[in-house]
């Protein structure tokens, strides 16, 4: 059921509590009145509960859930070209959130960003918001509640037809959205039709919703930092032969360029998305008495998106052995912050991906009261996420021995890049590269419950149930990469050509097809705040002519094998949980209290060797959990709970098969032995119910994590990891010279022995009722979080000697996706007519990973997104509306190194404004 269709006059499906237990249903006829159903909810709830009704998500300028759910105390989001996809909750990123939609966990996994998802995390952004009629975040955990969460369980709800009135209606909405970067615009629109017969026991219901629109992101981008030795410094010789061969000449020039961080590719440039949305739920209710109803729920979903990268840049990276670098500038941190280069490799590129995911769930439900004391619902079905990448491809253009290239980042965020030879003449460039990797990941869940309660006497009730889950988990991965000459011979690619060998240098080196006009394309950089004298335009490959020319798609694709893996996960488990309720001395109180039992067997594929291997194992959990709400004031409750939680170790890691990077000789190896992560989980909360539709309210958590997976590096030869040569990726040095006297760092993931997390939530809501005349139309909702961790991560940081490996070290830092600080602000204005709101959401910086090239950690830095929205009803059928996301145009702002703060990627991608009209029959 469509939350915008929802708005004003539908009423909502119950929103109910840990296990889809009775509660009465939620009218909503207002925004103040939404946010008092979502009051209610969470007061009467015994553990910790936030949730969004309906109109909250229709009336909030959200494109998707992620955004939506932002607005809960203790959530944030991570935005990809300028949406958001994952969440993190009280400081636990995405993979540690179970979600469920209409009650049976689901995981939905898209293409957007940078990147695939191929782990537990949920991919928010494959749904539009209005197919929704309420989130609910479970935040401490029940017995009855199903398990694999550290961070919080998010129902996802679509509709109830029998909660609406009877016969016909039909709401819908159509909006215009409009980009002020890409400046183009694109529809959305949304609509439900449902029917309640007058008898009530049957009810049917069917929402769509349908989107589209183009967005830019603009900006630099530096992947990583690294050291690395030079040809020379300032006219000096670092090496006794130039360009390659030779041994290296110690110097002070020399050493202190190799022991410095410089940015491994520094580039401007472009990346255009199209995102198209389809989403589509159907409900059929049959109740024939008051005792029965049988629920039928459907929901599909199509998220497509093309991605086009255009870039200018000099590939530093592994190619420094033949530079030379002139007026070196380094900084405090130990940059390399601005330099001139010659003999440098200038490269563009054109990058092109076609994605799309297709998401189906259908389930059944049937609620059934046996007399007046119990019931019992029976919940069975299955989920599938489609996510595949037919198209993945990059052609490359290089000029090797580029002269006068300058770059400065004294100003990090917006360095000076300007090539010193013309990058607009075909004649400089071959085409040296070309890629393409098609990949596809699947996700699959089939679902069946029991749950039963027998209310044993008044203020008493036992809870007791059966889950069976199976899901499974695959994706596959192939690569048509290569370079097109490698060390002599004739090319690669089409058999023509005469190629050098890779120790050549100098104009007439062969290292690719020559470059001509057919097989190019000018780009011109516009709107990425680039400073004057950086270099902005530049011939890229054009795509359609160079992937006819190499015949690229026509090339027998090669298994990569370091995607190519699989888990299969069956669950089977129980519960028994007591609920009660009563007063203890007077004192009014609402408790329940259980265990769950679950037991997990699983089995893993991933490819080693070139054979495909599997591993399987078991496991089991028993899960105490408690929690209780004391009522010392009608207007006051005060909570607390514990449980033992887990989730179960990220996808990733359990493949028993390895990935090769051949760029910086680096192996990963997955461990399919590894435990879940385990921990106990401390929550208290006083919250103060002061005025209708008004909550003041503060909860103190902790989270003691027994069992969490750290990587563990060491150092080999390449023959010692079993792989075999031909999964080193082509294009990279390592394809040519597979052992090197360094040696590989070859990592893997093991048990490790835990981390720790606590923090605050603060949150005040509340209509100004209390001020006189218009002013009482006002209303404001605040809330803030601060969280505090601490885990060990085995890290590999900068080399101590020019051309030796990183250092090895245990670095002590917070959890990852874990921001410090978080706060959320709207202010809000609401009368019979006219309605406005302003939304403001603050994070903090946040690591999300380890880095590579002796950087240690890296992640986003502090981010501030304000959107707004305004509505007008035209009539009792009409509202008009103008909303507008991103008004600041906050950049993604990446680094890379903890300490440094070197850049990694600064983009922003505009505002998005949407003008639209929703009616109603």
């Amino acid at each position: 059921m469509p939350v915008a269709a929802l708005a004003q006059d539908a009423p909502l499906a119950p929103v109910q509590s840990a296990e889809e237990g009775d509660a009465a249903d939620i009218v909503v006829t207002g925004f103040r009145q939404s946010l008092g159903a979502a009051i209610n909810l969470k007061r009467q709830s015994v553990g910790s509960v936030d949730a969004i009704v309906a109109e909250d998500i229709a009336k909030f300028p959200d494109q998707n859930l992620a955004e939506s759910l932002q607005r809960i105390p203790g959530i944030s989001i991570q935005r990809d070209g300028g949406e958001g996809r994952a969440i993190t909750v009280r400081g636990l990123g995405a993979q540690f959130t179970r979600v469920r939609v209409n009650g049976m966990e689901t995981v939905a996994t898209s293409t957007d960003g940078a990147s695939a998802n191929r782990d537990r995390a949920f991919d928010f952004n494959v749904f539009a918001s209005e197919l929704f009629s309420s989130l609910v975040v479970h935040k401490t955990a029940e017995a009855s509640l199903d398990e694999g969460s550290l961070g919080a369980v998010v129902d996802l709800n679509t509709g109830n037809p029998l909660a609406g009135k009877d016969g016909f209606t039909f709401v819908g909405s159509a909006t215009g959205s409009y980009n002020d970067l890409s400046k183009k615009w694109g529809p959305r629109a949304a609509g439900l039709l449902s029917w309640k017969s007058p008898d009530g026991q049957w009810g049917v219901a069917l929402s769509a919703a349908y989107s589209k629109l183009d967005t830019l992101q603009m900006g630099n981008n530096t992947v990583r930092w690294s050291q690395a030795r030079f040809d020379s410094v300032d006219g000096a010789a670092c090496f006794t032969a130039p360009n390659s061969g030779g041994t290296y000449l110690p110097s002070a020039g020399c050493d202190k360029a190799a022991l410095a961080f410089h940015p491994r590719i520094p580039r401007y440039g472009e990346i255009a998305q199209e995102r198209e949305r389809l989403g589509v739920t159907g409900s059929i209710q049959w109740s024939p008495s008051d005792a029965t109803k049988v629920s039928i729920d459907g929901l599909f979903s199509r998220f497509r998106e093309t991605r086009e990268e255009k870039w200018g840049e000099v590939l530093l990276r592994s190619n420094e052995r033949s530079i030379d670098v002139v007026n070196p500038v380094y900084d405090s941190n130990n940059n390399l912050i601005s330099a001139t280069l010659n003999d440098a490799w200038v490269r563009t590129e054109h990058y092109l991906r076609k994605s799309q995911t297709k998401f189906y769930q259908l389930g059944g439900t049937w609620d059934q009261d046996v007399g007046d004391n119990f019931r019992f619902t029976l919940l069975g079905g299955f989920s599938k996420s489609d996510a595949s990448i037919p198209v993945e491809t990059t052609l490359v253009f290089d000029d090797r021995d580029a002269q006068g290239y300058k770059y400065d980042y004294s100003n990090m965020s917006r360095p000076v890049l300007t090539f010193g030879t013309s990058v607009t003449d075909p004649a400089n460039f071959q085409l040296a590269e070309i890629r393409d990797r098609p990949s596809s990941t699947v996700n699959k869940f089939r679902t069946m419950q029991l749950r039963t309660e027998w209310d044993v006497t008044e203020g008493f009730t036992v809870k007791a149930g059966a889950v069976y889950r199976r899901f499974s988990f695959d994706t596959e991965g192939f690569t048509r990469d290569t370079v097109v000459c490698g060390n002599g011979g004739v090319d690669r690619v089409l058999g023509t050509l005469a190629c050098s060998p890779t120790s050549a240098f100098g104009p007439s080196a062969v290292y690719g097809f020559p470059v001509t006009a057919a097989l190019a394309e000018m780009f011109t950089l516009k709107g990425a705040d680039a400073p004057a004298g950086t270099t902005t335009q530049w011939l890229v490959p054009n795509l359609a002519a160079g992937t006819d020319f190499t015949k690229l798609y026509q090339r027998t694709p090669a298994i990569d094998a370091g995607n190519t893996r699989g888990v299969v996960e069956k669950t089977t488990g129980g519960y028994l949980q007591f609920d009660a309720k009563g007063d203890i001395f007077g004192l009014e109180y609402a408790a329940n209290a259980g265990i769950r039992y679950v037991k997990t067997d699983q089995s893993s594929t991933g490819l080693n060797n070139g054979a495909l291997v599997g591993v399987s194992r078991s496991y089991e959990d028993w899960l105490p959990a408690m929690n209780i709400a004391f009522f010392p004031h009608p207007d006051i409750v005060v909570r607390a709970s514990a449980a033992d939680v887990m989730t179960r170790p990220s996808l990733g890691n359990l493949t028993p098969g390895g990935s090769v990077d051949g760029f910086n000789y680096r192996v990963n190896f997955g461990n399919p032995n590894l435990n879940p992560f385990r921990a106990t989980a401390y929550d208290l909360a006083l919250e103060w119910y002061f005025a209708p539709q008004s909550i003041a309210s503060v909860a103190v958590f902790k989270k003691d994590v027994q069992s969490f997976p750290i990587g563990q590096t060491i150092t080999g030869t390449f023959a010692s990891t079993g792989l075999p040569l031909s999964v080193i990726p082509p294009s990279s040095p390592a394809a040519g010279q597979p052992e090197r006297a360094e040696g590989w760092a070859i990592s893997t993931i093991v048990n490790g022995s835990g981390a720790s997390l606590k923090g605050i939530e603060l949150s005040v809501q509340a209509p100004f009722t209390f001020l006189p005349g218009f002013l009482s139309h006002f209303g404001g909702i605040v809330n803030a979080t601060f969280v505090q961790s601490s885990a060990s991560y085995t890290v590999s940081g900068p080399a101590i000697v020019p051309g030796g490996g990183n250092i090895a070290a245990v670095r002590s830092a917070t959890l990852f996706g874990l921001s410090k600080r978080a706060f959320n602000g709207t202010l809000y204005y609401e009368d019979e007519k006219f309605s406005a709101r302003v939304s403001a959401s603050y994070r903090s910086g946040y690591i999300d990973q380890n880095s590579g090239t002796g950087n240690v950690f890296e992640g986003y830095n502090s981010t501030i997104n304000v959107d707004a929205s305004m509505r007008y009803k035209l009539t009792d059928w009409i509202e008009l509306s103008l909303e507008g996301i991103n008004l600041t145009d906050e950049y993604r702002d990446r680094y890379t190194d903890l300490d440094a703060n070197r850049n990694y990627e600064q983009l922003h991608y505009g505002r998005t404004f949407q003008v639209g009209a929703r009616f109603k029959m």
